[in-house]
């Protein structure tokens, strides 16, 4: 079954300016569109409606930094057929507009600590160690809560770490989310964004939290394989063209 979800999904991002709906998805695993809905969800934790419209918006996140279309032209180009609703999907998922996005793609993104909303003064509510594979680079880890598998939006909790180490995810809301952990070099990365990829990702089974409770939980991160969704939050490190870069001072004392 790996294999024709893997067919399916090779299929969604060659294909993904064209209509396909879900017959058209499952016929290139060759399976029936009922089975192959829940043997897709069992491998990759969403729909492949929701997994195709991620593809779309990374894509168009590509061609917001390397082409000079109009958000017009690109809206169609990866698939929607009104501006209105790609522009709010847009929006929702990456956490700014098509417009401002490309704006501050080229003039700066906001740095690293800003680039989600500090935690509120509570006692944490998850917390654990994220394990990352050796690399002989500086890195950046991401760690966050979601609603549900996609890595976009505003995260409930987050924190920010300078290499593998114990994270805090303070002020965690009561409910059930899904904790994933993002990877990225912050030196001798490609010049261009749009080449930048993870180093590595993490993620966890869906974690319940309750009041007055701290949720223990380790996140061991890897690399990409064909089941994982793009990330579409904007992150400095992906979607900058200027880096942040650490100083010697800072991998000195870190």
């Amino acid at each position: 079954m790996q294999a024709a979800v893997e067919r399916a999904i090779a299929t969604m991002w060659d294909r993904y300016e064209e209509p396909l709906s879900l017959d058209d998805i499952a016929d290139t695993a060759i399976l029936s569109k009922f089975y192959f809905s829940r043997v897709f969800r069992a491998l990759t934790g969403t729909s492949p409606g929701r997994f195709l419209s991620a593809i779309r918006l990374h894509q168009a996140k590509n061609l917001l930094l390397r082409t000079s279309l109009s958000v017009t032209d690109i809206s169609y180009q990866v698939g929607y057929n009104s501006l209105g609703t790609f522009t709010s999907r847009f929006t929702r998922s990456v956490g700014l507009s098509p417009g401002r996005y490309r704006a501050l793609a080229r003039v700066g993104m906001p740095r690293a600590s800003d680039a989600f909303p500090a935690a509120p003064r509570r006692p944490c509510a998850v917390r654990g160690f994220v394990a990352v594979p050796e690399v002989e680079l500086d890195t950046r880890i991401y760690v966050a809560a979601f609603s549900d598998p996609i890595v976009q939006g505003e995260p409930v909790a987050c924190d920010i770490l300078d290499g593998p180490g114990e994270f805090r995810l303070a002020g965690t809301a009561e409910g059930t989310w899904h904790l994933r952990a993002a990877v990225v070099a912050v030196s001798d990365v490609d010049p261009l964004p749009w080449n930048r990829r993870p180093l590595f990702i993490g993620a966890s089974q869906p974690v319940t939290v309750r009041a007055g409770q701290t949720v223990e939980i380790d996140l061991q991160t890897r690399g990409f394989c064909p089941f994982d969704l793009p990330i579409l939050l904007a992150l400095p490190e992906l979607d900058c063209w200027q880096l942040p870069q650490r100083s010697l001072a800072a991998r000195t004392l870190g």
